[in-house]
């Protein structure tokens, strides 16, 4: 296989992206018998199948819930770790438990709001190299530990009847997308979808519109598949609004 070649307007001083060696590429490249290719794939698909009947197994009797999404680099003190745990009681004093990520800053302040409000505080953790730990505040029965992303996304939205996204990184991006998507091709209801701070997403959001929605690849419509708010009291409110014309019953 030919070595990867400057483009023609970098300088020749320029590093190459990814020039290191990655174990994990370059395992891809390698030869591999017919028996360790069916081998290995079948065994994930045991752990797969694994993760998700614990998942369900645990959350199975859990309800109604809201999962807060956002940033594990921001610290107590930081006023969306601060409005985030402010968030999660007020919507657990609603009637409803609160679902994050399990690991810290925003997840720990969402978990945190919960569990000292004496809500419901769910964690559903994922493996990583670096940021993610269990953040203290979970409940124990209701603590989950994954390996794979796409279950545990399946789990957050499986057993969310909203959600609550604080400003975050790729992973935050994820799980809004993921959401929005969801509910934009009806695979699960219109579920509330709140966006926490005007002035971190106003760039995306405008994004939206001068990108996706004037070339067509979203619709009017589809604008109006969250609220931006500033404050807690209106994030709660705004849950509470939604769901009073339903009769909401509590599973836990």
């Amino acid at each position: 296989m030919s070595k990867i070649k400057r483009g023609k307007t970098e300088p020749e001083d320029a590093p190459l992206y990814g020039c290191e060696l990655d174990p994990k590429i370059e395992s891809h490249f390698q030869e591999k018998t017919w028996d360790e290719t069916i081998s290995k794939d079948s065994w994930m698909v045991f752990k797969v199948m694994s993760e998700f009947v614990d998942g369900y197994e645990k959350l199975a009797k859990i309800g109604p819930c809201v999962s807060i999404f956002g940033s594990a680099r921001l610290r107590e003190g930081d006023k969306y770790y601060e409005m985030a745990a402010e968030i999660a009681s007020k919507i657990t004093q609603i009637g409803f438990g609160i679902i994050t990520g399990g690991g810290p800053g925003v997840m720990e302040a969402g978990n945190k709001g919960a569990k000292l409000s004496g809500g419901k505080s769910i964690g559903l953790n994922i493996e990583l190299p670096f940021e993610q730990n269990f953040n203290p505040y979970i409940d124990k029965k209701y603590s989950i530990d994954f390996n794979y992303f796409f279950v545990r996304k399946v789990m957050f939205v499986k057993y969310s009847q909203g959600f609550i996204v604080m400003p975050g990184g790729f992973g935050t991006l994820d799980e809004l997308s993921e959401a929005m998507t969801l509910i934009q091709t009806h695979k699960i209801a219109k579920f509330p979808i709140v966006l926490v701070g005007s002035e971190f997403w106003s760039g995306l959001l405008d994004w939206f519109r001068t990108a996706l929605l004037s070339s067509g690849m979203i619709l009017e419509k589809d604008i109006d598949l969250y609220r931006v708010v500033d404050t807690a009291d209106e994030a709660a409110a705004h849950i509470k609004t939604f769901y009073e014309k339903y009769s909401v019953n509590v599973n836990f």
